[in-house]
């Protein structure tokens, strides 16, 4: 199973928390930004922060395979 690293420019984020809306379960806000809860994730956690990158206005969220 592929495991994928999330890298996140928190310097980016607007804070709007559109992340965390689609993917809950990886995405919180802290001190008015967002942030992953866990920057590497499997293939099963894949879908929803692939659309937390996708709506992410600024696009300062990047998923890559290891």
């Amino acid at each position: 199973m592929a495991e994928y690293t999330i890298e996140f420019d928190k310097e980016a984020c607007i804070g709007c928390g559109a992340c965390v809306s689609m993917c809950d379960s990886n995405w919180e806000m802290a001190d008015m930004k967002a942030k992953p809860k866990k920057t590497t994730i499997s293939e099963k956690e894949l879908e929803c922060n692939k659309q937390a990158e996708d709506i992410c206005p600024v696009k300062c969220i990047k998923i890559k395979e290891k």
